[in-house]
């Protein structure tokens, strides 16, 4: 996207957009990613993106909820998860005493995540910030939807969601 503030310049409402929005940006990614350290490095990004842009004041909080979810989609698609996790695990840490819950919860958040990122880019934001707590007529705004098509596209996303899961749980 180009800027139409020159280069380097920065928006005048980015401070406001930034106060207001911020939380439920890193709840966006969060909710994607897993990760509250992970959602604000996502955030960040988001921020920079937003603050070269030229989205309408009005239009912000949309903008900036669906640049969260395709900014963590992409962190997630990326694999730069994955080989952090390497990372951890080749460095050892503390012992959890119930470390087979903790497996299995961590492989569940895994398998969950990794079928969300198989799923189409539209379904996937719809999902991620419908149960990130925005409202239908957030979601419809957000990704230019009738609010009474936001309810049919979410239940197919979780249609899609199960049937991801379903598919890669017979095939392991």
């Amino acid at each position: 996207m180009s800027s139409p503030l020159g280069r380097g310049a920065v928006r005048s409402d980015l401070e406001q957009a930034f106060r207001t929005a911020y939380p439920r940006v890193v709840a966006v990614a969060a909710r994607v990613l897993g990760s509250r350290d992970e959602a604000e490095d996502v955030a960040q990004e988001v921020f920079l993106t937003f603050a070269r842009s030229s989205v309408p004041a009005g239009e912000a909080m949309g903008w900036l909820s669906v640049a969260a979810a395709h900014t963590a989609l992409n962190h997630l698609r990326s694999g730069r998860r994955r080989a952090l996790r390497e990372e951890a695990a080749d460095e050892g840490g503390a012992v959890c005493p119930d470390i087979a819950d903790t497996v299995v919860t961590l492989d569940e958040r895994r398998r969950v995540r990794a079928a969300l990122a198989r799923l189409p880019r539209r379904q996937a934001v719809a999902l991620v910030l419908r149960h990130s707590g925005l409202s239908y007529a957030e979601v419809a705004a957000a990704l230019d939807l009738s609010p009474g098509s936001v309810g049919t596209t979410v239940r197919r996303a979780e249609s899609a969601l199960r049937k991801e899961l379903n598919r890669h749980a017979s095939s392991e």
